[in-house]
């Protein structure tokens, strides 16, 4: 059980308000549904959504986040049933089903959104209102993109969400394929001749610019992947095609690197309004179309500037 505990306080007296699992049947994921985006950075698209005859079930809720992947959301409605095993099973159909998921996100968010889908790290979630010690062992052997919610409803208007669970890594890799070790990416090992030569967006992807650039820009990338990463054991690496997510339920920080710049750019959950931007090294990118998400964006070109960067980045890792 979680041992969480919330207390109101008005002048010296305390009182504890005592947290309650409301019966998940539907109103926990009516809450959910019609809030996704202020919960968790996810849009809806669809509830209890058929996986047709064959496979018979029924998917919770299907949504895509802020990274444009795809999300498998789960209720466990008991403390005995294996949402962890039926979610698996949905995200191998979701994977083996991505023109009917494409064609659900052009109908409800319209078809640019549905040309941009990140199939590189699709997630599931599984929410409850506790999970066992077997639950929190099982998803640390599982070599897929899962993360745990736990929730708490105290008095009548407050939810509480607790991250039990989530990967320190995401990508592709973590979904079908075992999972390693996650590190950062070592790209002075890598051979950008290995890449796909006839693949038009070839010099805008990640690793691609990782394998152009210089070593002392590449230290910097690797000093804010692990500042980033140090600020918390809920923090979570979202490794993308054309930027580096760090969330912990929702992005705060998202990464890209630009070898003929020089530059590692940082797209930082926070209000430019609530900042002295210092002109060539912040800037309010609220109305300027960028990847990733984050309204406010840093250059750095220098271990300096990296530097001057990490209290930013330390505050909106806070409010994240």
């Amino acid at each position: 059980m979680s041992d969480i505990k919330l207390f109101h306080f008005g002048g010296a007296q305390v009182t504890e308000l005592h947290g309650s699992a409301m019966q998940v049947e539907k109103s926990l994921q009516v809450l959910f549904e019609a809030n996704l985006d202020a919960l968790l950075g996810i849009r809806f698209l669809a509830t209890e959504h058929s996986t047709g005859p064959v496979h018979g079930g029924r998917i919770d809720t299907l949504g895509l986040d802020e990274d444009n992947s795809p999300v498998i959301i789960e209720y466990k409605r008991s403390v005995n049933e294996n949402v962890i095993n039926q979610g698996l099973f949905y995200l191998d159909w979701l994977l083996d089903h991505r023109k009917e998921f494409q064609w659900m996100v052009m109908e409800r968010l319209g078809p640019e959104v549905a040309k941009t889908v990140e199939w590189t790290a699709p997630r599931l979630i599984c929410i409850a209102g506790d999970f066992t010690r077997y639950d929190e062992h099982a998803v640390k052997q599982i070599a897929r993109n899962i993360e745990l919610i736990r929730y708490r409803q105290f008095g009548d208007d407050l939810l509480m969400l607790e991250l039990v669970h989530a990967p320190k890594t995401s990508s592709f890799g973590s979904v079908r394929g075992g999972m390693a070790e996650q590190k950062p990416v070592n790209v002075a090992q890598q051979n950008a001749e290995t890449l796909q030569e006839s693949d038009p967006y070839l010099n805008q992807r990640m690793s691609y610019r990782l394998s152009q650039s210089s070593t002392e820009l590449r230290d910097i990338y690797h000093a804010v992947h692990q500042f980033l990463t140090g600020l918390g054991d809920d923090v979570q690496v979202k490794e993308l095609k054309l930027y580096t997510a760090f969330k912990r339920l929702k992005n705060f920080v998202c990464v890209e690197i630009y070898p003929q710049a020089r530059t590692v750019s940082l797209y930082l959950k926070l209000d430019p309004d609530a900042v002295n931007l210092d002109e060539g090294f912040m800037r309010d990118v609220r109305k300027i179309g960028h990847f990733g998400t984050g309204d406010l964006h840093v250059t750095l070109k220098t271990m300096s500037d990296f530097e001057r960067a990490q209290p930013l980045m330390r505050r909106a890792y806070e409010g994240g």
